[in-house]
């Protein structure tokens, strides 16, 4: 089953499973932005769409990005994905910007034994979070997914374990050349956190990440994305290390829902927080989990703790879930929204989204497979 994000499991269970359209299946043309090199995502080195969409600047060249399960076909220019392979779990890409300041990107799909397989955990099912590099190493965090045991149930699957692929030489150019090995974060993590990673920020000799909580026992019920965070010297052995931040603002190293401090009310598993110098502010970006991902917000802080500023919508429409657009549909979602520092400048913000569709996605003649605007980043340039 392809991913939902777990951000909008309770909005889209009301959803119908059903939709029609009128569109007519045509082949997908990237627009590009000529001379800005603005990030764009044509079909080719046989990937035909994938969410998540994170992406980190490797060095200062090449930009790494990283995306869930992703439609493969090397057919050839299709115009839909049917009867198109699915690869359950993480595939890659890296861009450059050329000396006229053009955009490229190559994606690097995993073969093996004739089949596509995912970049990371070819035997588990593994969701990327945001990357980060801590002393010169790249570490890709992962969401293990576990198939659930409802058939026919639109989330069947569950969260099963959190870990970081670690790779300690990214040089070479093709990314299937890197070795890689895992740190478990798993017994670290208490199993109410659905994406520990949801965004990761490196920041005074710790990384920071702003999981996404949910919590409801003993009539406590705590839903949103608190603030984590593992000193820099203890990443490759997390056990014991991991910090939360309270309601009282202080650290602490055990879980107490009671006690932990809801720093954004995004309740997204995927978002973004970055740093820019030239405001002096923290800003963290996301899709909005109301009306199917209607809206793009963001929110300012002096530190990554906050207290972050109320959500302001970004004057930029999804049109993917608007009636009035010829891209809607009834059964389109979107979520997945995040910024891409490394392309934002003079108060524009380069930000990207995913929209995907309730339809049966298994059903071969589902809109999703027919409509190849969907599942791939939608990248657009906001101000703010």
């Amino acid at each position: 089953m392809m991913k939902k994000s777990l951000s909008i499991i309770l909005l889209l269970f009301s959803l119908t499973l059903f939709s029609c359209s009128t569109l007519l299946p045509q082949q997908y043309v990237a627009e590009n932005s000529h001379g800005q090199c603005l990030p764009v995502f044509p079909d080719k080195n046989c990937w035909y769409g994938g969410d998540g969409a994170y992406s980190i600047p490797l060095d200062k060249e090449r930009v790494l990005w990283v995306f869930g399960d992703t439609f493969a076909s090397c057919e050839g220019y299709r115009k839909d994905r049917v009867n198109m392979d699915v690869i359950l779990g993480t595939t890659v890409a890296i861009s450059t910007c050329s000396a006229d300041n053009e955009f490229k990107i190559n994606y690097y799909l995993k073969n093996k034994g004739g089949s596509f397989v995912s970049s990371f955990g070819e035997n588990e099912w593994l969701w990327p979070q945001d990357p980060f590099i801590v002393n010169n190493v790249l570490y890709v965090p992962l969401t293990a997914i576990t198939p659930g045991n409802k058939e026919g149930k639109f989330f069947n699957f569950k969260v099963s374990g959190h870990k970081f692929a670690r790779i300690k030489d990214f040089s070479s150019v093709d990314p299937r050349e890197w070795n890689y090995d895992y740190v478990d974060l798993t017994p670290a993590i208490p199993p109410e956190i659905a994406a520990f990673a949801a965004t990761s920020v490196v920041y005074n000799n710790y990384v920071y990440f702003y999981p996404f909580y949910v919590y409801s026992k003993d009539k406590i019920n705590v839903l949103g994305n608190i603030l984590a965070r593992i000193p820099v010297d203890k990443i490759d052995n997390p056990a014991g290390t991991v910090e939360y931040f309270t309601k009282e603002g202080i650290w602490e190293n055990k879980l107490n829902p009671e006690k932990v401090k809801v720093v954004l009310d995004a309740c997204v598993s995927e978002l973004s927080v970055r740093y820019h110098e030239t405001d002096k502010k923290w800003i963290a970006v996301y899709l909005s989990t109301q009306n199917k991902g209607d809206k793009l917000l963001y929110q300012m802080a002096d530190k990554p703790e906050g207290p972050w500023s109320e959500p302001k919508a970004f004057a930029l429409p999804i049109p993917e879930v608007d009636p009035k657009s010829k891209l809607y549909d009834k059964g389109n979602f979107c979520y997945a929204g995040k910024e891409h520092i490394e392309f934002s400048r003079d108060k524009k913000l380069v930000v990207t989204y995913v929209c995907n569709s309730a339809d049966d996605m298994q059903s071969q003649t589902s809109f999703l497979r027919r409509n190849l605007f969907l599942y791939r980043p939608v990248v657009r340039e906001v101000s703010y």
